[in-house]
């Protein structure tokens, strides 16, 4: 066996270490088959120019992995379909209207600049597809917040009249415009990037992972519900305990967020209470940023900085080690 090979079945977990078949493709695999119904959803709601955008940044995503070993003469990577989820994760962070040579660059950007940059799978300090995310926002914000209405019609020359919509998260930050229905939200009529309007795709693919234990519910939850809390004191108009939380939970990035990028291996904490602990801080910072912060989203900004606080997390709450020994009390040395 390769050294490659090796290296893709060791699992980093909290200790005392038990070996598992578990592969890092055989994850892959499983997250983009939970994401399968989110595009199907994506494609319903936005058209074949939903399917067409996340085939690009797909493509592009596992071409430069490929490229980028190629290069500097390394064993490829694409076998372990890393290069493929992040793809298909930062597809669902674009809205359908995204010009194709701009998911090519944010494509660019998380697999060289964020992923390879700093040693490949495994090695990456942050979220390659919300950093991307997070630098097309940075360099094109008309392009990354022009929504479209659901079922208009988007070509993909963009040539049609588009009809844009305003999202809910937008609607309550301005204080202005009408918003939809819970049930709406629910299902997906809303404006927004192609992966994060449709709850009912994201649970159904959040309840695959949990079900295949890709993925445990400590991060979900505690991001979940500390965002469930602040909305609903801080978040009203009217004074405390009048946020609208349902709004906050349904719309948005925080369903995606919490089930797909918050619980990244790489860029969380490894310890129970370390995972817990960044949950609320994703929370938190989610929340600041919708209710007092001048943009209306607050999800890829808040991982992307618990990313960087995660190892200072680990520290502060790694186990102790087993057969340490210690000092007893008027002792002199170690006994």
């Amino acid at each position: 066996m390769s050294v490659e090979n090796i290296r893709q079945k060791l699992i980093v977990s909290e200790s005392p270490h038990i070996r598992q078949g578990d592969t890092t493709a055989g994850i892959m695999l499983d997250v983009v088959i939970a994401l399968i119904p989110v595009l199907i959803a994506g494609i319903m709601i936005f058209g074949y120019r939903a399917g067409v955008l996340a085939g690009v940044c797909v493509a592009s995503s596992v071409i430069f992995e490929w490229a980028w070993c190629r290069i500097l003469k390394k064993p490829s990577s694409i076998g372990d379909f890393s290069a493929v989820v992040t793809g298909l994760l930062l597809a669902m962070n674009l809205p359908v209207t995204m010009p194709f040579w701009m998911a090519i660059l944010g494509a660019f950007f998380a697999i060289v600049i964020v992923k390879q940059f700093f040693g490949g799978i495994g090695h990456n300090f942050m979220n390659p597809a919300l950093a991307a995310r997070a630098f097309l926002l940075t360099s094109w914000p008309q392009q990354m917040t022009t929504w479209v209405k659901p079922f208009a019609p988007v070509d993909l020359s963009l040539g049609a009249d588009i009809v844009s919509s305003a999202t809910p998260l937008a609607i309550i930050k301005s204080g202005t415009g009408e918003l939809s229905s819970y049930m709406d939200m629910f299902l997906g009529k809303i404006g927004g990037c192609m992966g994060e309007v449709s709850t009912l795709a994201l649970l159904i693919g959040a309840l695959y992972l949990l079900v295949r234990r890709v993925i445990r519910i400590r991060i979900p939850f505690s991001y979940i519900a500390t965002v469930s809390v602040l909305t609903f004191i801080f978040g009203g108009k009217d004074g405390l305990f009048t946020g609208d939380v349902l709004t906050h939970l349904l719309s948005g990035g925080l369903i995606l967020g919490a089930f797909f990028m918050a619980t990244d291996y790489v860029t969380t904490p490894y310890t129970k209470t370390g995972q817990i602990i960044f949950g609320i801080g994703c929370g938190v910072l989610t929340s600041v940023i919708r209710i007092w912060g001048g943009y209306p989203e607050g999800v890829s900004y808040s991982i992307l900085l618990m990313n960087v606080a995660a190892p200072l997390i680990d520290r502060f709450t790694q186990p102790k080690r087993f057969g340490e020994i210690g000092k007893k009390r008027g002792a002199k040395g170690n006994v």
